[in-house]
């Protein structure tokens, strides 16, 4: 029996596919995880759902500031009693509580919170981010334009970030085995590869014309009343699907225009 296995086992946990509780056994993928985080000793360091700590516990050798957030009752009592003050631990919600200053990101994060989590962590300031989501997750995060992968999630990511597949990890490397495989990704921060006049615009046209992706673009802009016919916005009649990011930056700042006809 693995580690993982003998932890389950000995705590009596019982894993809740309500909450996509599936926990890596293999420890030769959490090594690897944890070095493409590249962590220092003085980084603060964020885990989101350390589980039974397989993380965890090459954190807090890693760095002396790991703070770990964790919503389940038993799994927060576990690794409290664990890892006492070698770490800060949050009983919370992490899609709901407010993320503590942070220099690196590492979770195995549940698919359930994937989406959420990962647009609030582009909120934030950090070095780097090493998430462990759902293969299909991760492809949709890295999808080129015109496939059926490229989504909202995939244009904020490269509005903001270098977005890297690190490998592949299949299912038997956790218990319980989910259906789908997983795959190890590497978010690095940089400086958007094109400007817009105003961010918000652009999440929001993203996030408009996604949400209607068959579409087109005009009609999708016209239902959310960020245009009228005849107004001079490009692209009106192609799907968002086709275009790239910078081609999105071009609709958000007609969009932006339209309301500030000073600029």
């Amino acid at each position: 029996m693995n580690d993982t296995g003998r932890l389950i086992a000995d705590t009596g946990i019982v894993p809740k596919k309500s909450k996509g509780q599936n926990f890596l056994t293999d420890d030769r993928v959490a090594d690897r995880h944890i070095g493409y985080a590249g962590i220092r000793k003085e980084d603060r360091v964020l885990e989101v759902g350390p589980g039974l700590g397989i993380l965890t516990k090459r954190l807090v050798e890693a760095s002396d500031n790991v703070t770990c957030i964790e919503i389940d009752d038993i799994l927060a009592e576990y690794i409290t009693k664990e890892y006492g003050d070698r770490l800060n631990l949050i009983h919370a919600d992490a899609v709901k509580e407010p993320f503590p200053e942070f220099d690196v990101f590492v979770s195995n994060l549940p698919y359930s919170v994937s989406t959420p989590i990962i647009f609030k962590l582009l909120e934030y300031n950090f070095r780097t981010a090493v998430v462990m989501v759902q293969k299909e997750f991760a492809d949709r995060m890295v999808a080129m334009v015109g496939i059926p992968d490229y989504s909202r999630l995939t244009v904020n990511l490269f509005y903001k970030a270098e977005c890297e597949i690190m490998e592949n990890v299949p299912a038997s490397r956790f218990n319980p085995k989910p259906k789908v495989d997983s795959a190890l990704v590497k978010i690095t921060p940089r400086k958007a590869p094109f400007e817009v006049l105003d961010e918000k615009t652009f999440f929001k046209v993203t996030e408009v014309t996604f949400n209607h992706r068959r579409k087109k673009i005009g009609t999708s802009l016209k239902s959310a009343r960020m245009m009228e016919s005849g107004d001079d916005v490009p692209y009106i009649d192609e799907r968002v699907e086709m275009l790239s990011a910078a081609q999105i930056g071009e609709i958000a700042d007609a969009v932006y225009r339209l309301k500030h006809p000073e600029l």
